[in-house]
């Protein structure tokens, strides 16, 4: 098994949907904990690797290597490093947490938890072998593999809107993953010999005219999934609409992988062009931090404030990206990890409200902190850990994101950092609207979380917590791997 871990871990969820499908729909019970036992044995399979993993190595480790389509160089091509694996690691995390999540939230239609645990396995696989896949054909591919399940998971079991938001989720994500098969294509060609192997390609020598090209079309393919703005406008939509789990999933992973294909393949492939681009990736950050910070104090649903924080708050990833250093580089990939696991934590609580109230007005609620006390508990701490409280997880990333920008623009640093003062207001308003105040007595029926509901949250705030007061933990995993990207995009 050891040979084959990343085979493993990408294909577990897969085999755990294929026994899905041949459990009577009637058994519900027995669909929820299969695939519950799934999502387990991939974070315990995950968690193996963990230990195998040697985190002083820059390179690429566990290494898997088959020839597919060999008339076109096309390999199943699996590895990871300091890049990919803290996102493995937090997509397991995220998958069973989710899953767990699923059982009271999802209100399934008669007969079709079947299918939503089908598709939501499939969605796992396609994740984690994004993450993992070294090969750019098999990476597409993959990638591709999340968008259908996720247009289904949201359009089936969403809010009222549904269709119209994972139409919109679709249609955005397929047209910037034309360009960035595009792109793909272009590398292939320009490759002397063709292939898709990212050990090879990386190295070989490209003119700055064609790097600029193939950047700007992969950057289209990773903006919109990232969002980027003006990029963005599919996330809220698709977050509000979609079932709590499934927001937990699209702010926990999916957004990150965007940003993952920053780091991948547009840095190390496209050296040149990504200095060439850095001004504008920093002008970008700065406005993704500042915009979606105003829009997210200007909401009333719960819901559609956190989406609009994700957009404020991925775009400190982008301004660690832009930075172009150690301190910015190490910021970005911590806010990678700890966005997803603050912002997933955020989702959940915005789920245990609407599941009692069927409501997401902020302005309805108030004085549940005398009524629901350990809910308020857990809200108050994800929304410091959100804003940056020292001490918690968010806090270590966003200052070496901004220590990074710093070194490379004063400018860029002091803009960015009105989006820390608008996480501060528009989150404590929050808790302000919710939990303080009087009592509105049409919410005296509420009961407080449940053991169910503190269960998925308690392994987030054990992260968040942990990364805060000793970062090393998990920054010592990705330090060799960026420093050694940041030594070979040098120009």
């Amino acid at each position: 098994m050891t040979a084959h871990i990343l085979s493993w871990i990408i294909f577990t969820p897969l085999m755990g949907a294929g026994i899905v499908l041949f459990v009577p729909k009637s058994a519900t019970d027995w669909i929820k904990w299969i695939a519950l036992t799934t999502t387990g044995i991939v974070t315990a399979l995950t968690c193996y690797a963990l230990t195998i993993f040697q985190p002083a190595q820059a390179g690429f480790q566990m290494v898997e290597r088959a020839s597919w389509i060999p008339q076109f160089g096309v390999q199943y091509l699996l590895g990871t490093d300091g890049i990919s694996f803290p996102m493995v690691f937090l997509t397991a995390i995220i998958s069973m947490i989710a899953c767990l999540a699923s059982f009271p939230h999802v209100r399934v239609k008669e007969g079709r938890e079947k299918e939503y645990y089908f598709l939501y396995l499939l969605l796992e696989t396609g994740m984690l072998g994004t993450f993992l896949a070294l090969d750019l054909f098999l990476f597409y591919v993959l990638w591709e593999v999340v968008l259908v399940p996720m247009y289904f998971l949201i359009g089936i079991w969403g809010g009222p809107r549904r269709e119209y938001a994972a139409i919109k989720f679709f249609l955005y994500t397929l047209a910037g993953s034309l360009f960035m098969l595009l792109g793909i294509l272009g590398v292939y060609f320009a490759a002397a010999p063709h292939t898709f192997d990212m050990t090879q390609l990386v190295g070989m020598p490209r003119g700055l005219l064609f790097q600029q090209v193939v950047f700007m079309a992969f950057f289209l393919g990773f903006a919109i999934k990232v969002p980027i703005f003006p990029f963005h406008t599919w996330l809220p939509d698709a977050h509000v609409e979609a079932p709590t789990p499934i927001s937990v999933i699209l702010a926990g992973v999916l957004l990150k992988m965007g940003t993952y294909g920053f780091f991948r393949f547009s840095y190390p492939l496209f050296p040149q062009a990504a200095h060439w681009f850095q001004p504008a990736m920093a002008v970008l950050a700065v406005v993704g931090i500042v915009y979606g910070g105003f829009v997210a104090l200007a909401q009333t649903d719960f819901k559609k404030m956190v989406a609009y924080s994700s957009v404020s708050h991925m775009g400190f990833v982008l301004l660690g990206l832009a930075a172009l250093n150690a301190n910015g580089f190490r910021g970005a990939m911590l806010q990678m990890f700890t966005h997803g696991t603050i912002t997933g934590g955020l989702f959940l609580l915005v789920g245990v409200l609407y599941d009692r109230a069927h409501s997401r007005d902020l302005n309805d609620f108030g004085g549940l902190g005398v009524k629901m006390p350990a809910y308020a508990g857990f809200l108050t701490f994800f929304a410091l850990a959100s804003l940056g409280l020292p001490g918690l997880s968010g806090f270590v990333s966003e200052f070496l994101a901004l220590l990074g920008s710093y070194q490379y623009s004063k400018v860029v640093t002091g803009l960015s950092t009105i989006g820390i003062i608008l996480a501060a207001a528009y989150l404590l308003y929050m808790i302000q609207r919710v939990l303080l105040g009087k009592l509105n007595l049409k919410w005296a029926g509420l009961t407080d979380i449940k053991i169910q509901e503190v269960l998925t949250l308690l392994p987030l705030m054990v992260l968040i917590l942990g990364i805060g007061i000793y970062p090393r933990v998990i920054l010592d995993y990705m330090i060799p791997t960026l420093d050694g990207l940041l030594k070979a995009i040098k120009v």
